[in-house]
């Protein structure tokens, strides 16, 4: 028998559940990353040289901050990039997601929590040296120097980020989920600028930094999910 010249059949899944890949995904991801990185990298060498980003960081600083919020509230959302708020969100996130991989079987079940613990290390491993070269001072109110880039926003950024990203297979509607990440690291980082706690750029360089780390982290959940017909909660 002749083989079938349908296009439609010979485009067809071959297995359930599998669709062909998306040409161009990884292409834009990494064009993403790499934007995220020279914007970091651009943003840390005008903090480092006293460049007129700088200035202009400060002279938004100094108008945000005590505006916008109460002290309170602004506090309280500056509490949220908390060591002690934000792991144990990672945390309950890691041991149920690790939990119910491992009771479905699911291939690899291990490799997102995994990747999520490690992109958690690498905060402090990023942020202290970092924190000692650009060796920025505090803004008024505050003492000392080391606050570029801002580690409470790194925390946060990374803590709630990868919760969400180990959680999204799990949930029905994920896009609420990602809405109140973004929304809670937003109102972190307003918190920690109005509260007088950090510069603008301070916050802003620990997006861009971190986004990376999240970044990685996902490119191994997704290599993890392509790989196995498996789902991954």
């Amino acid at each position: 028998m002749a083989a079938s010249s349908d296009p439609h059949h010979q485009c067809a899944p071959t297995s359930q559940g599998n669709r062909p890949p998306v040409p161009g995904r990884p292409t834009v991801h990494l064009v993403l990353l790499a934007v995220g990185t020279l914007l970091f990298a651009l943003l840390t060498w005008q903090i480092a040289a006293d460049g007129p980003v700088r200035r202009l960081d400060e002279r938004l600083g100094r108008a945000l901050s005590g505006a916008l919020l109460p002290r309170p509230l602004a506090e309280f959302f500056a509490d949220l990039g908390n060591m002690t708020v934000a792991l144990p969100v990672l945390a309950a996130a890691l041991a149920y997601t690790a939990w119910r991989g491992r009771r479905a079987g699911t291939h690899r079940w291990w490799l997102p929590p995994l990747l999520a613990a490690l992109a958690m290390a690498a905060v402090p491993a990023l942020v202290v040296p970092l924190k000692a070269a650009v060796d920025r001072g505090a803004p008024p109110g505050m003492d000392g120097t080391g606050y570029y880039p801002s580690g409470h926003t790194a925390t946060a950024t990374v803590a709630y980020g990868a919760a969400t990203l180990l959680l999204l297979p799990c949930l029905r509607a994920p896009r609420a989920l990602t809405a109140v990440c973004v929304l809670v690291n937003l109102a972190v980082g307003l918190g920690l600028v109005v509260s007088g706690y950090h510069w603008p750029a301070d916050v802003v360089a620990s997006w861009l930094l971190c986004g990376g780390l999240l970044w990685v982290m996902s490119l191994g959940r997704s290599t993890r999910r392509s790989s196995s017909r498996t789902p991954g909660c």
